[in-house]
């Protein structure tokens, strides 16, 4: 039987089938931040059951933690509990944590790929919905509850039902200015944030091939806003070199042994999907949201559509938009780049190559927050630093920040921002605030302009 990349993967892992139903699930790797493990050590706890794998679990410091003055205590006490728990529960179970101050923490889906902590082939779960940003690797990677959490804890395992499988073919040559972000956001907004609901999807065609394994990671990590379980893309020579050298990847001979399976996690020819969608490079255009989910995005030269449905007018009143409505000049006081979507080197490069030579407008606010303290030393070492702070930029220290506002990083009630996240819902970077989703280049040429401009006309 032809199997997909999913198939393999998720057959690989299977321990047992109870009949007629669901699966057990080996997981290989399990990511666990501040936010959503507490309870789930107290479980275990209450209960007397040891965590079964502690050298399959990593930890990091990340929803929480302050950009600003991380070397001093923290101010908000139910921040500093959350960190404080995490480190005394990573204590007591022999879990390895990257807590505040480490040279590996970070966001914790930027820091597993950058340490080769990531690595095709693998089940990875993680108490967050953004885990599937891992599959760009060829893995099956999804977000899990504090009850899964627990599950993994206690058994390593996860009893699951499989899910069904799609497959989004993406072919041609992308426009001047198009971004991964813009790549992910276009489809979001053709297929709906339903479209991937009791699906894993995988991403296929030479416009993800020729993705590098950052580009990659955000296609995948936003996903889950079509309402997938996960995305994947096949690993590739790109894969492996990414990989490659990483601190905890494989060496030497086993690296080989390695790449030799890794090369067989490619979907046969004449798999069946249960859903598959193709779509025209050339038809994608530089992103923007205007609404109150990650489908409702137009590109930068079109209009605000017209719909009639009682969801969409209570978006765009929360919005202040109006139907027909263009999103060219729009003020914006607020611009954030970063988040677990687009906080890697690369989109802190695309966003220096930008403002070189240029000035930040006076009335934005420019947060620039790194997604791990590795991005935070590279920025400083390739000088993009002097260029983002020469343009009255204000460069953060690592976490994930305005994207969901669990620290100080808040937008203001009514205020705009351009941002760089994965979710625009109601009050997500701070109550009342209104989020424009887009790539780190738009979000760049905002803060410059302290508008939202038509990219495309810059780029000649």
């Amino acid at each position: 039987m032809r199997k997909t990349l999913f198939d393999k993967v998720w057959d690989a892992h299977v321990v047992d089938t109870i009949e007629n139903g669901p699966q057990i699930l080996y997981i290989d790797k399990h990511l666990i931040h501040e936010v959503t493990s507490p309870q789930a050590f107290a479980e275990l706890e209450e209960r007397n059951i040891p965590i079964a794998r502690p050298d399959k679990i990593v930890a990091t410091a990340d929803h929480n933690t302050p950009t600003i003055n991380q070397h001093l205590p923290i101010k908000d006490e139910l921040s500093r509990k959350q960190l404080e728990q995490l480190t005394a529960n990573c204590e007591k179970n022999n879990i390895t944590l990257y807590g505040l101050g480490h040279e590996n923490n970070g966001i914790v889906h930027v820091i597993a790929p950058e340490l080769g902590i990531t690595q095709p082939g693998m089940t990875m779960v993680c108490g967050d919905s953004h885990t599937s940003t891992h599959g760009a690797f060829g893995t099956i990677a999804f977000g899990i509850g504090t009850s899964q959490v627990a599950q993994v804890f206690a058994s390593q395992c996860l009893l699951l039902r499989k899910p069904k499988k799609m497959r989004v073919n993406v072919n041609g040559k992308l426009n001047k200015g198009v971004l991964p972000k813009d790549v992910i956001l276009y489809i979001i907004s053709k297929l709906g944030t339903n479209s991937g609901t009791g699906y894993f999807c995988e991403y296929a065609g030479n416009v993800f091939e020729e993705m590098s394994m950052e580009g990659r990671m955000t296609v995948c990590n936003m996903s889950i806003e079509m309402g997938a379980r996960g995305g994947m893309i096949a690993p590739d020579e790109t894969t492996f070199e990414y990989v490659n050298g990483k601190e905890f990847a494989p060496k030497g001979d086993d690296f080989d042994e390695k790449v030799a399976y890794w090369k067989t996690l490619v979907t046969d020819n004449d798999a069946v999907f249960d859903k598959e969608y193709s779509f025209d490079a050339i038809d994608i255009k530089p992103m923007l949201t205007y609404g109150t989910n990650p489908g409702m995005g137009i590109n930068v030269t079109e209009n605000i559509p017209s719909e009639n449905s009682e969801s969409f007018e209570k978006s765009l009143n929360y919005m202040n938009f109006k139907k027909g409505e263009s999103l060219i000049d729009k003020q914006i006081n607020y611009v954030f780049i970063g988040s677990c979507t687009n906080s890697r080197i690369e989109d802190f490069r695309v966003a220096a190559n930008y403002i070189q030579g240029k000035q930040k407008a006076q009335n934005v606010n420019a947060w620039l927050v790194p997604g791990s303290q590795k991005v935070a030393k590279q920025i400083q070492e390739e000088g993009l630093q002097t260029i983002f702070e020469s343009a009255g930029f204000e460069l953060r220290e690592p976490g994930c920040s305005a994207c969901l506002a669990m620290n100080d990083d808040k937008i203001p009630e009514g205020e705009y921002c351009v941002s760089t996240s994965n979710r625009n819902f109601e009050g997500r970077q701070g109550q009342g605030a209104r989020t424009i989703l887009a790539s780190p280049l738009m979000a760049a040429a905002t803060a410059v302009e302290g508008k939202i401009i038509d990219i495309t006309k810059n780029l000649n």
